[in-house]
Parts: C-alpha cells; structure tokens; sequence
C-alpha cells in the first residue's frame, strides 16, 4: 500500500485539525465504534446458507443420514441411546453396548467426526468474525490518519505506520476466511453433502467451555467400564489411548479456562485504559491500533483454546466408549493436527 499523501495545507493548525476529523459523526475520541459507512471496509460476500446447523447434533444426526448401513446398530441400542450420542453424552451409554451391537464403532465413530468437523467450523467462523471486526477499526484509523495528514497535523510516517497496521489486519482477514471457507468445506464434505450444499449456516460462538474438568476419579470409572467389555488386547490400546485423551482433556481445559478468565481479561482492562489514554489525547492512534491488533488476538486465540477443548472432549468420549481416534488434538496447533497417534 502507498505511503504518499497529498502535502497538507500550511495554513490549517492543529484546531482546525480536530474540527475536521470531527465531521465524523463520533469524532475522533473513538475510532473503534465509528458507523462502517464512514471507513472503506472490505467487500464481503456471503453465499446464502442452504443448510442450518445450529448445534453439534445437528451436524451428527446429518452426518448419519449418510450412512444407511447405520440404521440397523441405531435400532438396536434404542431411540434414547441414539438421542444421547447425537447429543454428545456419550458418558450415560452402557459400555456393554460395543460388545453386544455390531457395527456401534462405526456409529460413534461417524458422530465423533461429524461433531469435530461441526466444532471447527464454528471456532473458524468466530475467529474470522474477530479479525473483521480488528480490521474495521484499523481502517478507521487509517481513515483518521489520512485526514490528519491532510490538515497538517501528521507526518506521511505516522500515516505510514497506521497504513501498515491496516495491512497486517487484511493478511489476517483473508488468512481467516480462508481457514474459515476450507472448515466450512470439511464439514460438508464430512457430512457427505459435498455438491447437494455449498455454504452452511451456523452459530455465531462455540458452546461456553465448563467451569470444572471431570474429576480423574470419574474418568477412572469410566475407563475401567470400557476396559472390562473388550478382549485382553483390545483393552490394552484403548488403555493406552485414554491415557492419551485424558492428558488432551485436562490439558486443555486448563488452556481454555486461564484463556477466558486471566489472559482475556487483563487484555479487557488494557485496552480499556488505553481508549481512556487516548480519549485523554495521552496515547496515539498508533498505540490504539497496537492495542486493538493485541486484543483481537487474544480474542482469536481464546477461541482456539475452546474449539480444542471441544474436540478432546469428544476425542474422550469416544475413546471411554471403545474407540480409537487417528490422532488427539494438538493445543494451539490448529485443532487438527495430530499430537500423537492413536493406537488401532
């Protein structure tokens, strides 16, 4: 993006400075609530949703519809198991059920990964949100800036750092809403509704991530219930791999909750002291804008935090039931990368 601005008029002075960038319907005391008609946002174009997921059991009672051969194992266990899958509580189904029902790995199977696709695609669309929202307020800034260059209040430096700030806010922008059309993609692809559907629509937050982990006791119980259903070696990989999604489970939740309840709000008071600086004309633009990208990442990273929650959740829930993940979620790694192989 170009530096070069228009020499500013010798005559205006720094009075006459504010009263032009006062002709914005908040002046220049708050950028971040400034109304969109007043900044040159991105375009943004939507595709119309033809397909409404709006919870995780959604997306896993779809993602069954795909696989007809389920239909026998979902009659077998009963409507009221069927309904506690689908709704991810996995923890009140009777672990005899994997010795006595053919086909339920699949079944869970099938509903573990339908509610993954479904949680990546929500976390990838918040995020997504976030950065738009850090990108109105660096445009704001940018806009601000250009007319204070114009009156002679500001150096084409100073314009040229906030143009810069701009930049990285659209890189993130457009690194997002690739993570979030490729998320939206893998979900129907998952569902296998890939050529019947083409955009989704879905909550605009993941679930809130609870404010207490299951106890290693209740875990324990659970692992010894599965174990007790399945053949000496069989019983030895799930052994190991619970292991595994516990140490996932606990890990990140631990992540997810000091993410919420420490970093989030020591970066909440921040950036409120840091308007109430600039409100004060204490603090530049340029360290709003420092403070705005800070937080929007924080945001973003937060987000992340949840999302992988959710998916060793149901990385646990599936393993407490018999199953065996490819790999278990690896923290701050995109949710989708494997930490380590699940045993088969």
């Amino acid at each position: 993006m170009s530096a070069q601005i228009a020499p500013a008029p010798p005559e205006k002075n720094w009075r006459e400075a504010n009263d032009a960038v006062g002709q914005y319907k908040r002046g220049h005391a708050d950028i971040l609530k400034w109304e969109k008609e007043n900044v040159a946002a991105t375009p943004r174009q939507e595709t119309a949703a033809s397909l409404s997921l709006m919870t995780a059991e959604d997306a896993v009672r779809q993602a069954w519809r795909a696989h007809l051969d389920l239909v026998k194992p979902m009659n077998r266990i009963g409507a009221a198991n069927v309904d506690l899958i689908a709704k991810g509580q996995w923890a009140e189904l009777d672990p005899i059920h994997q010795r006595k029902v053919d086909d339920m790995d699949e079944l869970l199977e099938v509903a573990a990964q339908g509610r993954k696709a479904w949680l990546q695609a929500v976390a990838a669309r918040q995020v997504l949100k976030q950065h738009r929202d850090a990108l109105d307020a660096a445009e704001a800034g940018n806009e601000l800036g250009r007319r204070m260059v114009s009156v002679g209040n500001w150096s084409k430096l100073q314009q040229a750092q906030v143009q810069l700030a701009q930049s990285s806010a659209k890189m993130n922008v457009r690194r997002a809403q690739n993570a979030a059309t490729q998320a939206e993609a893998s979900l129907i692809r998952t569902l296998g509704l890939t050529g019947m559907h083409s955009a989704v629509a879905l909550p605009d937050r993941l679930p809130d991530v609870p404010v207490q982990a299951l106890s290693p006791q209740v875990l324990d119980t659970r692992a010894a219930a599965i174990a007790s259903q399945l053949p000496r070696a069989e019983g030895m990989r799930n052994g190991a791999n619970a292991r595994l999604a516990r140490q996932a489970y606990l890990s990140s939740h631990a992540l997810a909750v000091s993410a919420r309840e420490e970093v989030l709000k020591v970066r909440e008071f921040i950036t409120e002291e840091t308007v109430l600086h600039y409100n004060g004309m204490l603090k530049s633009v340029w360290d709003l804008l420092g403070e705005v990208s800070s937080q929007s990442q924080a945001v973003a990273s937060a987000i992340e935090a949840q999302r992988d929650f959710w998916i060793a959740e149901t990385d646990l829930q599936w393993v407490m039931q018999g199953g065996a993940p490819d790999s278990f979620v690896s923290l701050g790694g995109g949710g989708g990368e494997p930490a380590a192989a699940a045993g088969h």
